[in-house]
């Protein structure tokens, strides 16, 4: 009882630190901002220009994706809300304090990744639902439209918000591994936007084994109500982006423990 207690008591502090960091509250306008802003940019433009369209691209269509096209760039705004999360304090220096008000650093780290799950969650699945419903709104009338109450479209629509979440997890064990915010980012953003530029120089038989692990078409396949060809279906790029941040949080956990707590390094 004692021990729930204090993940608890932890896991509470952990929380009033996150809602009142100025990165944190940025990092979740921003995510507003570019998953239901950018959605509806970009349905709007769609029902605009739907007559313009192939009957190709037509014939293809998918309503559901291109309403949640935002969460492909709201990724960036969650990883950097996960970064910070824990680099802040190494910056700061308060990491010492915080280890000496929690000496148990695997429940420390227990701590913030809960709140981190939780928020970034309930944030994820708001700008997803929120995206979504009004982007199906926008091509009412005009453009073909999908409804919640479909299950595929309902797990795509859930799915894209866990995808926000595992990348703020992701980022938030990078951040733990390299204790600096720049550094972080820079392997996040790499991971996610530099690391698909360079499959582009495989040989196309390679290439197509390659791409569908990369974390960003992992969350195509998650969004999608039919996976794309030559990629996951949604279930499986889930397991294996949970996997993925599973790896990189054990890997930081470890080092967290050997390491010395006040050094960057």
């Amino acid at each position: 009882m004692a021990s729930d207690s204090t993940l608890m008591a932890s896991t509470r502090a952990e929380w009033i630190k996150f809602r009142t960091v100025r990165s944190s509250v940025m990092g979740v306008a921003v995510t507003v901002l570019l998953t239901i802003g950018l959605g509806v940019l970009i349905t709007t433009l769609v029902r605009t220009h739907w007559d313009q369209l192939s009957p190709l691209r037509v014939a293809t269509f998918d309503p559901v994706s291109s309403s949640l096209r935002g969460s492909l760039f709201a990724q960036f705004a969650v990883g950097v809300i996960g970064t910070l999360f824990i680099t802040s304090e190494y910056t700061s220096g308060s990491i010492r304090t915080t280890l000496t008000a929690v000496p148990n650093r695997i429940r420390l780290i227990v701590s913030k990744c809960i709140v981190l799950f939780i928020t970034t969650l309930i944030l994820g699945e708001f700008v997803c639902f929120a995206a979504f419903l009004i982007g199906q709104r926008i091509y009412l009338g005009v453009v073909p439209t999908a409804s919640i109450a479909n299950g595929t479209v309902l797990r795509s629509v859930i799915l894209a918000g866990l995808y926000l979440t595992l990348l703020a997890l992701f980022a938030f064990a990078l951040g733990l591994i390299l204790r600096q915010s720049a550094a972080a980012i820079s392997v996040f953003v790499s991971v996610l936007l530099i690391v698909p530029i360079i499959g582009f120089f495989f040989p196309q038989n390679w290439q197509n084994d390659f791409m569908r692990f990369e974390p960003s078409s992992l969350g195509v396949s998650m969004e999608s109500p039919f996976a794309p060809s030559n990629t996951f279906g949604a279930w499986s790029a889930t397991f294996v982006l949970l996997a993925y941040v599973v790896a990189t949080l054990a890997i930081a956990f470890v080092l967290f423990q050997r390491r010395d707590a006040g050094s960057n390094q």
